[in-house]
């Protein structure tokens, strides 16, 4: 075989090499992301009362369903939330500070423009974090479970995690 021969082969097979880990990698973070879940988060100074909400069992034709989370600092310094995000576009989320002051909507990272919340919650105070599930989002093939999470990042990056489950059916 040819010198040229074998460079050519090896040069190949590294740059597929390359594009298989750089595929991999983007892979695993994407899936990370869509499950709710980040290896690098710090926990916020935030809490939530019940971080978890199941709607139980809920029909496409009765549309949007809500749930209204509360969200404390208990800590004694304000807290600035940067950005609310929601793991799939057919979840929203709004911060109320009362019923006059809506933020939002928030939704889905790289679908669309999520504007940043820059909410700051002084030491204290709470928030209610309402969170909307459209149901048919997906169309005729969402029904089944469903498992969502809302991700509240303060400016230190600390996290605070809402999740939503619900059974889908036509």
């Amino acid at each position: 075989m040819k010198p040229t021969t074998i460079i050519t082969i090896v040069a190949t097979l590294l740059i597929f090499v390359g594009f298989v880990l750089w595929g991999y990698e983007k892979n695993g973070a994407t899936a990370s992301a869509v499950q709710g879940v980040n290896v690098n988060s710090v926990k916020s100074a935030l809490t939530a009362s019940q971080p978890f909400y199941d709607f139980g069992t809920i029909s496409m034709k009765d549309g949007n369903v809500s749930h209204e989370f509360t969200v404390t600092n208990p800590s004694n310094k304000d807290v600035v939330v940067s950005t609310v995000l929601t793991s799939c576009m057919c979840t929203t989320a709004f911060i109320i500070e009362d019923n006059s002051d809506i933020k939002g909507p928030f939704g889905m990272a790289g679908m669309g423009y999520v504007p940043p919340a820059n909410e700051t919650i002084k030491a204290g105070e709470s928030r209610v974090i309402r969170v909307v599930y459209d149901p048919n989002a997906h169309g005729p093939a969402g029904i089944g479970i469903i498992d969502r999470f809302i991700t509240l990042t303060d400016t230190t990056g600390g996290e605070l995690q809402l999740e939503i489950k619900a059974i889908v059916t036509p």
